[in-house]
């Protein structure tokens, strides 16, 4: 049995991992890689033939471990993708959104070189994710789906995202059970809606992200004090607007629920606060249509209080002209948009608006990669750029990580610690900078942890 690490390694984005026993191939993930130069055209280009892999297995729905399937199904895979019905329902939005954006992006370039001929053409087309939606194949949680004679798999929630799951396979290689497991993107406990990870059985190799190596996240409040803190200030005693940029699904979710507890809990006079992202509203739906998997204190909500996506107060923005009245609300109000580092969406016409307003407070809930805008925003720029013009920024910029969906140093930790390092072969890192699978392997050796970071293409036999 051969594992080859073909994205992810020693940076976050791209996840693809290929297990390949001796007549079967798998593709566990295959996401975008957004540390390309020019990725929309290089991800197009696999390091193996699309047409023999057998079966990929799909642990959530983000871009950097889905976005890239309806291209291999355009280059020529023609077998099934496996992952859990909420991945399944949230993978669909996400990969439409993608083709959007591909578009978007073409119809830009194209104006700036109408005399040199089109821009660079969408990496894949509507056409493409319907493909790819006909190859889903949905298995719930802790059910054994066996895949064929000599592989069987089970899906162990991980937190992180609605229906993300690690991928637990018990193999046959040659007359020999293995087992090995990938964890995806590993969750942290006390989420807003979403459940904690739960325990992976003992297997004999694991596949771990690793994000947050050497980082913990912020303890010195918990997310409802920090709310209440921010809104307190911008919009209660100053009385500006807050604006929040938030990924469209699983961050706004979690931040709408955290606020439904706050004003349902009397802790805050009325804010008006504006959802302004289709994607969000659509995505919402669908925590709504996986209600079971709610963690159990959103469930309780939802028994004694109502809907945890509903509230007074709060209202979905649906089209291009709601959005743009917003800025004639001259009440304080809270606005959550999309996309959460500024890049493109919504958020930017909000921006546009606000970023010299002394009264108006920009909080980040979630990491901006360098380059983008919510990055030269977050270390303090002091002018932007924003539909050709350059701006002063006026706003209070802050952030914090108590959204992030990702679990910390510790929570990798202890996600590893889980398994019996005398059965445990192998770890392998992945889905993170350098300094930070070098963190994170550096703690799992000190407990007698065999580990390995590999590089790309990089090839184990198992």
């Amino acid at each position: 049995m051969k594992l080859t690490i073909w994205g992810a390694a020693r940076q976050v984005t791209g996840s693809m991992h290929l297990l390949e026993l001796e007549d079967y191939k798998i593709l566990i993930d295959c996401g975008l890689d957004y540390e390309k130069d020019t990725y929309q055209e290089e991800n197009q280009h696999f390091p193996f033939d699309p047409g023999s892999i057998d079966v990929v297995i799909l642990t959530h729905a983000h871009i950097d471990h889905s976005g890239n399937l309806p291209t291999l199904i355009r280059m020529g895979f023609e077998g099934q993708i496996l992952c859990t019905p909420a991945t399944a329902d949230l993978t669909e939005l996400l990969l439409l959104d993608s083709v959007n954006i591909f578009i978007s992006k073409q119809s830009k370039a194209s104006k700036g070189r109408r005399k040199r001929g089109p821009g660079p053409q969408p990496l894949y087309l509507h056409k493409h994710v319907m493909d790819t939606v006909d190859r889903f194949v949905t298995i719930n949680f802790h059910k054994t789906f066996r895949i064929n004679n000599e592989v069987a798999l089970e899906f162990i929630p991980i937190g992180h995202l609605l229906g993300a799951a690690a991928v637990v396979l018990t193999l046959q290689d040659q007359g020999i059970t293995k087992k090995i497991a990938f964890t995806g993107d590993i969750g942290r406990s006390n989420y807003p809606v979403l459940g904690d990870p739960e325990p992976i059985p003992q297997v004999d190799y694991l596949v771990s992200e690793s994000t947050y190596g050497g980082r913990l996240h912020s303890s010195e409040m918990t997310l409802e004090q920090k709310l209440i803190s921010t809104i307190q200030e911008s919009c209660i005693k100053n009385p500006g607007r807050l604006i929040i940029p938030a990924f469209s699904i699983g961050r706004t979710q979690s931040l709408v629920f955290a606020l439904n507890q706050i004003f349902s809990k009397g802790l805050l006079p009325y804010v008006k606060i504006f959802v302004d992202s289709p994607l969000a509203e659509s995505a919402t739906a669908i925590y709504r249509k996986h209600y079971q998997l709610l963690n159990q204190e959103a469930q309780d909500f939802y028994t004694h209080q109502g809907d945890q996506f509903e509230f007074e107060g709060l209202s979905y923005v649906h089209d291009k002209r709601e959005s743009v009245s917003i800025s004639n609300y001259h009440e304080p109000c809270i606005i959550i948009s999309s996309a959460g580092m500024l890049e493109g969406g919504r958020i930017q016409d909000h921006l546009y608006y606000n970023i010299q307003n002394y009264y108006c407070t920009i909080l980040f809930i979630g990491y901006c990669s360098k380059g983008t805008l919510g990055h030269r925003l977050l270390r303090g720029d002091s002018i932007v750029r924003l539909r050709n013009r350059d701006l002063m920024v006026y706003a209070s910029i802050q952030k914090t990580d108590l959204l992030s969906g990702h679990g910390d140093h510790k929570d990798l930790v202890n996600t590893v610690k889980q398994q019996d390092p005398t059965k445990l072969k192998q770890v392998f890192l992945v889905h993170g900078e350098d300094k930070s699978s070098q963190s994170l392997a550096e703690a799992l050796r000190e407990i007698d942890y065999k580990v390995s970071i590999p590089e790309l293409g990089e090839v184990f036999d198992l």
